[in-house]
């Protein structure tokens, strides 16, 4: 049993040091998305109509293909940023929070890193 409150039990002791990193990680990324999301949604628009090979050879380009893959990193970062967050705020049991940080981290580097391997496959021809 101490003497001391609660005040001066927390005094000193700052916080974890993530915050800002996190919050920074975070509108970078944010950032980063809206030239991805318009080039994507411009360069869809201008294959409508056309058939898997068009898209495959719009895929194979060098500069599309590097645009693809920041655009799917940026997006599956952001995206476990964000979740983390949620789950860091909305669930009280530490139990509960750190088995669904571990899952979250792991669902979204899973599915980040199939979408990237999916992309190279196509622009190096391997689909």
């Amino acid at each position: 049993m101490s003497i001391r409150t609660p005040l001066a039990q927390a005094k000193g002791l700052g916080s974890a040091k993530e915050g800002v990193a996190h919050w920074w990680a975070q509108r970078l990324t944010a950032v980063a998305l809206v030239p991805l999301v318009i080039w994507f949604v411009i360069s869809l628009i201008g294959l409508v109509g056309q058939d898997h090979a068009a898209l495959v050879s719009w895929l194979q380009s060098p500069i599309q293909t590097a645009l693809m893959v920041l655009l799917l990193v940026a997006t599956f970062y952001h995206a476990q940023l964000g979740l983390q967050v949620v789950i860091e705020d909305y669930v009280h049991s530490e139990g509960t929070k750190v088995a669904s940080l571990l899952g979250m981290k792991f669902v979204t580097f899973l599915l980040g890193a199939i979408a990237v391997v999916s992309v190279l496959r196509i622009a190096f021809g391997g689909a």
